[in-house]
């Protein structure tokens, strides 16, 4: 009896264990039928390459030490730079314009510090003025020294949009300008 009880036993545990092996082989095939069904569909947005971070932080090393020559190269001829107040320069020699005049007659010095950098590709815009692309995101602190002596030290965060040939197409700068305004103004 208590043999018979052992090999029932056994047989029990046995059926039991093939059982299982089962249900995973037919969870492990829905799972990744799932997961390939997943990369087949596009996602709205992902990370972008990480090249895009240094490049942007290049881009900052070379305003910061007054290369605007160096910085606008990463530009596209029909770049458009605006500021959350929603002015804004249109083309590539208009932004070299403004800020070769800003950065040599205007600013002595400008670091930045504190860089956070977000590169996302968007494959589905979320509005209709959304650009699908690789979005450059980035966030810092800037200490800017004035050539009339003030200083100023604020947060920005800047959005680039990158084209297909890799240059930047759209900057969005979102900023208050308004202490910048009162920094520079003749006394």
């Amino acid at each position: 009896m208590k043999r018979l009880f052992i090999l029932a036993a056994s047989a029990v545990v046995l059926f039991a264990c093939s059982n299982d092996k089962a249900d995973e082989a037919k969870t492990t095939e829905s799972t990744a039928s799932a997961t390939s069904e997943k990369d087949k569909k596009l996602q709205a947005a992902e990370f972008a390459d990480a090249k895009y971070v240094d490049w942007g932080k290049k881009m900052n090393t070379q305003f910061s030490s007054g290369d605007v020559d160096g910085w606008i190269t990463n530009f596209a001829d029909n770049a458009k730079f605006r500021w959350s107040a929603g002015d804004s320069l249109d083309g590539k020699q208009a932004i070299t314009n403004y800020w070769k005049n800003r950065r040599m007659n205007v600013i002595d010095s400008i670091q930045f510090t504190d860089e956070i950098w977000l590169p996302v590709k968007v494959n589905t815009a979320q509005t209709t003025h959304d650009m699908p692309g690789v979005w450059l995101l980035s966030w810092y602190t800037v200490h800017a020294r004035y050539k009339n002596g003030q200083r100023l030290m604020f947060g920005v965060h800047v959005d680039y949009h990158y084209d297909a040939n890799d240059k930047i197409d759209q900057i969005i700068q979102y900023i208050d300008r308004a202490p910048i305004n009162a920094a520079v103004a003749k006394k």
